[in-house]
């Protein structure tokens, strides 16, 4: 089976089965009332662990696919972004509604008053059009210079997350910690690829 076969036979649906067992297993706590003593602060937490795990998977693709050389694998980084997103509106979604109740007034007080929470929605917000502009038309319609240029979102929203979520915890920050040297690591084999690709070659002596 040729690469491009195997990855849209097979690694896609795979992955793409694999990512929806995170919810299977939140739905399957919810559904036995095994969610703690504090039902909506482990929604909450949940789904948003979850979105930093696949933001940080999707950025994984690139350093992997240039250490590796399986150049085939950039194609599952898009279902991997989007189900970032997926678990993004899911965490929001949560907060709106298992921890506001819709209550408009009360939502724009927490964004405005609590710098965690506006930053998290900020990056929320920041998320949706790259989502939007995920498709192969999309790209077309932009450009793929522009089209880039706004993905490069995806670093800040990255950071923002692991910060939103630092700014969380009051106590232990183990987990916000680990999120954060892993992006750190992440941006920087980009940072270092980059300038290694600017470093021009040396001219062959005879």
């Amino acid at each position: 089976m040729q690469p491009q076969h195997w990855i849209r036979f097979v690694a896609k649906p795979l992955l793409f089965v694999a990512a929806l067992i995170p919810l299977a297993l939140l739905a399957e706590r919810v559904l036995h009332d095994n969610l703690g003593a504090n039902p909506i602060e482990t929604i909450n937490r949940y789904t948003g662990d979850w979105t930093l795990r696949f933001l940080l998977l999707t950025l994984a693709i690139t350093p992997l696919r240039k250490l590796t050389g399986w150049h085939v694998v950039i194609r599952l980084r898009r279902m991997l972004g989007l189900f970032a997103f997926f678990y993004a509106s899911l965490h929001f979604l949560s907060w709106i509604w298992l921890d506001q109740y819709f209550d408009l007034n009360a939502i724009l007080q927490d964004v405005a008053k609590r710098p965690f929470i506006t930053l998290g929605f900020t990056c929320f917000v920041l998320l949706v059009p790259l989502a939007v502009t995920s498709t192969n038309a999309m790209v077309r319609r932009l450009g793929g210079r522009r089209w880039q240029l706004l993905h490069r979102l995806v670093y800040f929203i990255a950071t923002g997350g692991v910060i939103h979520f630092l700014w969380l915890v009051k106590s232990d920050i183990t987990q916000p910690l680990i999120y954060g040297l892993l992006l750190a690591a992440l941006l920087g084999f980009r940072l270092w690829d980059s300038r290694r690709q600017q470093i021009p070659a040396l001219p062959q002596t005879h």
